[in-house]
């Protein structure tokens, strides 16, 4: 996105000048109110006009919701949620229908509607909302919001380059969506033995076996913080590892709390290591992975388990647990009480098929290298997510 190199930075005290800039623009941005820039209209009952056929969408809060043939609006509009979901606009260029719980915008002549999409962004719309139980917007209080805007012409190099910003953002979840994809298709030919591998000598591998998961590791709980105390925020050398924690594989380090001082020796024998893999067994089911080297011995919650002892190639385990095989496990035998709980003797029951030694080494290396990649496309889109915030607030006054 070499374009950042002709925007400027700019050092004023200006509350009218936004702080990134295109280098032909110049003066103060004028201040005026929303119903200056567009009108507010209600969308409308979509039961008389659903096609599931349709070739227009049908669109509420949580995106689309069904088609029709049929369009409330067919110019570039910028939509808001009136109701339940108040702070995701959405941009449409194409003709739609859209539900009574999402506004829609005529967009006047002197303002750019992609512009006006981006500068939605920016506001905090809860800050309008005007009922204490679902949150709602009315038009009335959404036409006296005020906002900065400058001259159609730098409306329109903002919209198009956020745009441009925008379309790297999708083109890197559309690649990573591929990919994951392809790996799934893949791992499921794999270990339905569709697909096997030869040794190094171009020979066949023996027949697999079938084990329970019990047979080739030990299942053991982990430990909550004694009755009475709270994990702290301050690294003392003690990280206790929660299901929030756990994240893609792996665990977050960004949120990491740790175990008080004075209960270290009473939760010391609940600890896992970067050589098991844990496995959430209560709230959100079935996460699976392993910690990093920053938390070797770590303590664990005791809404995870981990496995451990392991008699087969760790890496082969933990693409194996990531199948729908496990989510199925999840689904079949998880209890459900105060919230759902999956047990040590079912997850020590799961089958697993072992291929040679070998064998699973080469399979494990094979799907990891599909998780680089996906992982680096993960990097990507956090950064330009990251990008594009900084963005908004800078380009923006």
């Amino acid at each position: 996105m070499n374009q950042s190199n002709h925007i400027n930075q700019k050092n004023h005290s200006s509350d009218n000048i936004p702080a990134l800039r295109f280098p032909e623009f110049g003066g103060e941005w004028e201040k005026k109110t929303l119903s200056h820039l567009a009108k507010i209209l209600y969308g409308k009952d979509q039961k008389q006009v659903i096609d599931e056929n349709g070739k227009h969408p049908i669109l509420g809060t949580g995106g689309i919701i069904g088609r029709t043939n049929q369009f409330l609006y067919d110019k570039p509009s910028v939509l808001i949620g009136r109701k339940g979901t108040i702070d995701r606009p959405v941009y449409m260029d194409t003709p739609f229908w859209t539900v009574d719980t999402l506004f829609y915008t005529e967009v006047f002549a002197n303002t750019f509607p992609k512009w006006l999409y981006y500068k939605f962004q920016t506001i905090n719309w809860y800050l309008y909302n005007e009922a204490s139980g679902v949150p709602s917007l009315s038009g009335s209080t959404i036409y006296k919001i005020k906002i900065k805007i400058p001259c159609i012409a730098e409306q329109s190099k903002i919209a198009i380059f956020l745009s441009a910003v925008e379309n790297k953002l999708t083109q890197l979840k559309q690649k990573k969506s591929l990919l994951e994809q392809y790996k799934k298709g893949v791992m499921q030919k794999i270990f339905s033995q569709e697909i096997r591998f030869k040794d190094n000598n171009g020979k066949e591998f023996p027949e697999w076996e079938i084990k329970k998961l019990g047979e080739v590791a030990e299942i053991k709980g982990g430990k909550r913080v004694p009755k009475g105390y709270s994990l702290e925020e301050k690294n003392n050398g003690f990280p206790y590892i929660t299901v929030s924690d756990m994240e893609n594989g792996t665990i977050s380090l960004s949120k990491i709390r740790y175990v008080p001082l004075s209960v270290v020796e009473t939760i010391k024998n609940y600890k896992i290591s970067t050589n098991d893999i844990y496995i959430s067994v209560a709230g959100t089911l079935g996460l699976v992975g392993i910690i990093p080297k920053d938390l070797e011995n770590a303590n664990l919650t005791e809404n995870a388990n981990k496995i451990t002892n392991l008699k087969c190639d760790q890496q082969y385990l933990l693409q194996y647990l990531k199948t729908d095989r496990l989510m199925k496990l999840v689904e079949n035998v998880s209890t459900i009480g105060a919230q759902p709980k999956l047990a040590i003797y079912a997850i020590n029951a799961f089958s697993v098929p072992l291929p040679s030694l070998l064998e699973q080494t080469k399979i494990a290396n094979f799907l990891f290298a599909f998780d680089v990649k996906i992982d680096h496309c993960n990097t990507q889109i956090k950064k330009t997510e990251q990008w594009k915030r900084g963005l908004l607030q800078k380009m923006f006054c």
